[in-house]
């Protein structure tokens, strides 16, 4: 397996049908991965609960935590640390982030406190953050904490390339949600294998393995909520195949 494969995550957001953690640890192990990019579904650190419990159940399982999010971070610093707070506990590096008004205040502030990034996670047309021009022009008002986790089908549904992307924000490129989207004539999206869309999933891992990038590597299926394995299953192995067709 090449060392960008073995670091492969999945959204925790992929197994939304079950809100248990032993069912997602199966899922996620029936996928052939041990990594997870958690979101607040399934543990939310906000909540203000003992997550210890939780976290232990896939510690003894051998799954590792990549990234959490997406987490909306606004003025609200006490509900911010509590996320900062679990990624730490849990050994992430990067948090897939959303800003909400004084948002950039409270992640400026916790990313230097904690030695944690924040990626946006860009989220379409739609998404107040979802164009690279918004971006362009957030990043050069913040630190470099600041950066962003990639979703290759969200910027499908901007109008733009995840490759011309990915090169474009290299030096703020923390993350990576490999995700695949088709679209009907009105523009409506929807999930699939990823490689079997839009995504140029060979171009795309090609320039992350050439530009010897590391970062959170995150899978994200989001169809099929109650049976979501089968496919992301296939989508595992096209990113496997992909990888040995590029030299990763």
């Amino acid at each position: 397996m090449s060392k960008l494969a073995s670091t492969l995550a999945i959204q925790s957001w992929c197994f939304r049908g079950v809100m248990d953690n032993p069912s997602v640890i199966r899922n996620l192990l029936a996928c052939g991965v041990k990594n997870i990019e958690m979101c607040g579904f399934h543990i939310d650190p906000a909540a203000g609960t003992d997550y210890s419990a939780q976290v232990q159940l896939y510690q003894q399982a051998g799954i590792n935590f990549t990234c959490y999010g997406v987490e909306g971070f606004s003025a609200d610093e006490a509900r911010a640390r509590k996320v900062f707070e679990f990624a730490k506990r849990c050994g992430i590096a990067t948090i897939a982030g959303d800003l909400q008004p004084g948002g950039l205040e409270t992640v400026e502030k916790l990313t230097k406190e904690y030695g944690i990034r924040v990626g946006i996670h860009n989220h379409g047309r739609r998404h107040h953050l979802g164009s690279p021009i918004i971006l362009e022009e957030l990043f050069k008002k913040a630190s470099p904490n600041l950066g962003l986790v990639l979703d290759t089908a969200w910027m499908l549904d901007s109008g733009y390339d995840p490759v011309e992307m990915a090169q474009k924000f290299r030096d703020r490129l923390y993350g990576v949600h490999v995700k695949d989207f088709v679209f009907d004539r009105a523009g409506k999206s929807e999930d699939v294998v990823v490689g079997t869309g839009n995504l140029k999933l060979d171009d795309f891992l090609k320039y992350l393995v050439t530009s010897q990038w590391s970062g959170s590597f995150t899978l994200e299926y989001e169809g099929d909520v109650n049976n979501p394995v089968p496919k992301l299953v296939e989508c595992v192995k096209a990113i496997q195949a992909s990888l040995g067709r590029v030299g990763g």
